[in-house]
């Protein structure tokens, strides 16, 4: 394996890239879905928004307690992320097609200022 495909690159098998590499920064681990499961233990009104694979980045999910606080993690593909909302009790949702909680944005402006 050369450098290139230890630092940046993932090649899928058969599959929706078809053999093609693809650029990421890091490919999502045991430790990210552990730290979903973590929040969602720790915390109440948990719910996930599974954010679309880009050029740099694998898929994701943000998930959002009913405070607003939120973590995002790398969970590989939407069926990953579906079946962890499953086992863990909490609703799914699709950010680009819902888009994010009001209480998250509100959140998100008071830690600014």
């Amino acid at each position: 394996m050369s450098w290139r495909d230890r630092m940046l690159l993932r090649r899928y098998g058969q599959g929706r890239s078809k053999g093609r590499a693809t650029l990421f920064d890091r490919e999502a681990s045991p430790a990210d879905l552990a730290d979903l499961r973590a929040f969602v233990a720790e915390r109440t009104g948990v719910e996930f928004y599974v954010e679309p694979e880009t050029t740099a980045t694998d898929t994701t999910v943000v998930a959002v307690d009913r405070d607003g606080d939120w973590i995002r993690r790398r969970v590989g593909t939407p069926t990953v992320a579906a079946k962890l909302a499953r086992s863990v009790g909490v609703p799914v949702y699709d950010a680009a097609v819902l888009g994010y909680p009001r209480r998250m944005r509100e959140r998100n402006q008071t830690h600014r200022r």
